[in-house]
């Protein structure tokens, strides 16, 4: 069984550090919790069968503010956890902060890719590619030639996203119309299942049939309330076709979990440095189950498998969010 701890004060803090020294790995879910159908809970089922395959264990952390980023660190790295495995961008300053204090201890961050420190495994996704795949799938299932794109917090990262789903919307279908919405501007967008369902009627109300959700567990919201006004969803990060069987169209698959178990499973050969994990490396996709497969035509999945091959191969680029700050398929 692992250890599941939330901070709750100095009491929890204290629990932490009065602990002996950690044999095990550490992993810092961000904000959200464990069992967000999403981000979080990629990570988590990662860690999990890492756990199954080894009888090993790992404790963890459900954070439930912006200020235990670097007490979690912090404390896990004190108790001698190694590595100590973060999600999400806004752990890249509590990493700067917590990592060259403790050189021996090795942390893994995913979603950041921008620091300069030698003990962390910096982990990126090519988010763009998997939404590019997504997209077109999306207008070859839309029969209104408009479709819709939901992001959770007002980040680039989220930008990213939607620079690449609205791309592939645009491949098979130029004149098709694309309404993109923010859930927020500060974390709360990743946890705000109404607010998610008040957006996809607003873009259900602009004619969007299929709208796509890459917003944590705000996300839940939009699959539910796609399901229950009648047209189609995609979901994010883990496979959520199985929320709504039949109504949700795909999953953009972000592989964290594949993230979190390959981290673990290094032990101490972990190899620190910055990684991206593409559709070349199978760190994004989409997903095809028992759940969606009526909703994909053989046709369908041809035209984006050969699209796949052809991101990998460098036949067809999909313009990367980052590299001018604008979307050339998306006014934000």
């Amino acid at each position: 069984m692992t250890l599941m701890t939330k901070f709750m004060g100095a009491a929890a803090a204290m629990a932490l550090s009065a602990g002996t020294a950690l044999a095990e790995p550490a992993l810092i879910y961000d904000l959200g919790g464990k069992f967000d159908k999403s981000f979080n809970e990629a990570a988590h089922n990662g860690a999990q069968r890492w756990l199954d395959e080894t009888g090993l264990t790992y404790r963890e952390i459900e954070l439930q503010s912006e200020a235990q980023r670097e007490q979690a660190l912090r404390r896990f790295a004190e108790a001698g956890a190694n590595p100590v495995i973060t999600m999400g961008f806004a752990m890249a300053d509590p990493l700067s902060s917590v990592a060259p204090d403790y050189p021996d201890t090795n942390f893994v961050a995913i979603d950041v890719t921008w620091l300069d420190i030698p003990n962390i495994r910096q982990i990126g996704f090519a988010e763009h590619e998997g939404s590019y795949l997504v997209g077109m799938l999306a207008a070859m299932a839309s029969e209104s030639n408009t479709v819709g794109f939901i992001g959770g917090m007002d980040i680039p990262l989220i930008r990213h996203f939607g620079c690449g789903y609205a791309q592939g919307v645009k491949a098979v279908k130029p004149d098709a119309t694309v309404i993109a919405n923010m859930t927020g501007t500060t974390p709360a967008a990743w946890n705000d299942p109404v607010k998610g369902s008040e957006l996809t009627k607003a873009q259900i109300s602009q004619g969007a049939d299929v709208v796509y959700a890459a917003a944590g567990g705000t996300g839940v919201g939009v699959l539910q309330t796609a399901a229950d006004e009648g047209i189609l969803s995609i979901g994010v990060d883990s496979n959520q076709n199985y929320l709504h069987p039949g109504k949700v169209l795909t999953s953009m698959l972000k592989r964290v979990d594949v993230a979190v178990y390959d981290a673990l499973a290094a032990g101490d050969e972990l190899e620190t440095g910055v990684f991206t994990l593409g559709l070349a490396e199978e760190g994004v996709g989409y997903a095809l189950d028992e759940n969606n497969q009526p909703l994909i035509s053989d046709e369908m999945k041809a035209a984006v498998d050969d699209a796949r091959q052809k991101i990998i191969d460098g036949e067809l680029e999909v313009v990367s969010y980052y590299a001018n700050d604008s979307c050339p398929a998306l006014d934000f």
